[in-house]
């Protein structure tokens, strides 16, 4: 995603998965919402609207989403409905405030911090701790159509968690204050 984001030339980035799962139909509610005001329009499975859900979330996965949705928000003071999930968009001026690691970093044959799901999670903190203005967009997750989910439950759940307080720590540090983390939060629908 980090070579991606600097690529990027056009002036909305919009990530989503490619397995088929994210409808590229609502793309234009993601950028209404960059328009109408946003630095980030964040998809949300979970928001109240008719237009949210999902057809590939099982129970135990959507309440682990639910167990670190909750810890997000205490910790960054925000008001997410939906951490774990990935389809977002955002201003292509934004890409120096997730200060991603360059692509020219060399990987070695393990996986490396922020490049499992946990990005996604990396992603809102950082935004949150900007104090950006963040509206959530209602999406619907399909089935997914191509491929199988790469997800371990506990173990991205853990990578997920310690992003979180490390990315608490890392905002705490650079003195984000934890009641003006999120800038705005508001719900489209």
């Amino acid at each position: 995603m980090a070579c991606g984001f600097r690529a990027a030339t056009g002036d909305i980035i919009v990530m989503l998965d490619a397995d088929g799962s994210a409808d590229p139909a609502e793309i234009p509610a993601f950028v209404s919402a960059l328009i109408a005001g946003a630095d980030f329009a964040k998809g949300s499975r979970f928001v109240f609207d008719p237009g949210a859900g999902s057809d590939d979330i099982t129970a135990l996965r959507r309440a682990g989403n639910a167990g670190l949705n909750l810890v997000a928000n205490v910790l960054f003071r925000s008001r997410f409905t939906d951490l774990c999930y990935g389809y977002n968009a955002f201003w292509r001026r934004v890409v120096p405030v997730l200060d991603l690691p360059l692509p020219s970093v060399e990987r070695t044959e393990n996986m490396q911090w922020g490049d499992g799901f946990e990005i996604e999670t990396l992603i809102n903190c950082r935004i949150a701790a900007a104090g950006l203005t963040i509206t959530e967009v209602p999406s619907t997750e399909l089935r997914r159509i191509h491929g199988e989910t790469n997800l371990r439950t506990f173990a991205d759940g853990t990578r997920v968690l310690r992003t979180l307080v490390a990315e608490w720590i890392r905002a705490r540090r650079r003195g984000a204050a934890p009641d003006v983390a999120v800038g705005a939060l508001t719900a489209r629908g």
